[in-house]
This record gives C-alpha cells, structure tokens and sequence, in this order.
C-alpha cells in the first residue's frame, strides 16, 4: 500500500501552471531526436522534472470542522510569535506563525488552511532571501491572504518567494468564500508559505515535522470553552 502511494504521489498530474514547461521541454527532446543526441537526453530529463516538480496529487481533508490544516508539503522550519502582514490590516497583534519550507523535490501547491471567506490579497514586492531563513517572512517577496473564519476571527496564508523561485501565483480574489483544503496557487522553485493563525490559537506541530498539504493539521481553532462560575 505505501509503495502504491507513493507511485501515485510520483504520478500525479500535473498542476496547470506545469503545461508550458512540460511542452517546452517535450519540443526540445523531440528536435533533440532529429539534431542530436545530448539535446534529447536533456530535453528529457528537463521533461521528466518539470513533470515531477509540478505534480499535483489528490489529498484528503479532515472532515471534521475546526481544525487548521498545512497550506503547503514542505518541513515546519519555525514557530514564532509575530505580527502577521500590515499590507492585510488584519492588526498588528502578535500570534503564532508556523512556516514551512518547501524544497525543490516538495510538491508545491498550496492549499486554502481553513474554510472561510477572503478579505483581503495583497502582493508585496521583495528580495530573494533563502527561504528556510526567518527574515524571509519580512524581506522576500509574498503574496498574503486575509481569511474571516465563520466565527469572525482572521487568520493568515502567506506564499513567499525564495533564493530561486520568481514567480508566484495565485487564483483567489477578495470576497471569495474558500474550503478547507481547496487549492489555491502554486509557487515555483522552491519557497516558503507562512500561516498566522488566529490569536490566542496555539499549533499543534513540531519544528522540522514534515508537513502534507491539505491533510496535516496545524492547530484547532475551536474557541476555548468559557467556563462558569460554577465550573471554577
């Protein structure tokens, strides 16, 4: 069973946002077949990486509500208090920030954390920091999104640029209403994605754990229960 998932992991189809690169490199190793024989091998193995490097396989959400899940595969390379974004103006608050490093060989779809509606997108242009560094969430270029969970709280996803990745994209638009685990973008080569979850919401996850996607829960964010005096 775990090698058959695996072979579906490794086969996935590709996401979208692969198709060109795919065919760019499926005409280099079909006039490599023609001209000679180092263009075909690396029109191939560019083929054969890009189909990899832009698989996007199925995954399965937790169904029961409440829970925030990984936005994107990768490993948790910190764990802090900071204030998310300004350009969200979701406040300047700090919470816990769990980041999670995606490299090159990780898939690299992100994921909607949890269900909610969209309320705010905003691009900020930056450098190209390493990834896997803490100043990357400050410095580096990002696309940040403000989620309104259905109890009025927000919590944040931020798609972050590293030392090789230029391009990120980004299918949401403000005011749509977003599932848990519903795909929402990509980054390309290697990158980071930061999540902010509410204040006061405590993650659930280790530094260095291994993330998955729209499966790995992050932290519960059902409201603590308030109790009575009775209770007390």
């Amino acid at each position: 069973m775990a090698l058959i998932a695996s072979l579906r992991m490794v086969l996935a189809p590709p996401h979208r946002a692969g198709y060109p690169f795919i065919a760019a490199g499926a005409a280099v190793t079909l006039v490599g077949l023609l001209v000679s024989h180092w263009l075909f091998w690396l029109g191939l193995a560019f083929t054969l990486f890009a189909l990899y490097f832009f698989r996007d396989p199925e995954r399965v959400t937790p169904k029961r509500p409440g829970f925030a899940v990984a936005p994107a595969d990768g490993h948790v390379c910190s764990i802090m208090m900071a204030p998310p974004p300004p350009e969200l103006g979701i406040g300047s608050e700090p919470r816990f920030r769990v980041a999670i490093f995606l490299s090159v060989i990780d898939v690299h779809v992100n994921r909607i954390p949890a269900a909610g509606l969209v309320t705010k997108i905003a691009y900020h242009v930056g450098t190209f920091v390493s990834a896997n560094l803490d100043k990357a969430s400050d410095e580096n270029e990002r696309n940040a999104v403000a989620l309104r969970l259905a109890d009025g709280r927000d919590l944040a996803v931020v798609q972050i640029a590293g030392l090789i990745a230029r391009r990120i994209l980004c299918d949401l638009r403000e005011g749509d209403a977003v599932a848990t685990g519903q795909r929402f973008g990509i980054i390309r080569f290697g990158s980071r994605t930061d999540l902010y979850l509410p204040p006061g919401v405590i993650p659930l996850v280790e530094l260095g754990q291994t993330m998955i996607g729209g499966e790995t829960i992050i932290a519960d964010l059902s409201p603590a229960p308030v109790l009575s005096l009775e209770q007390t």
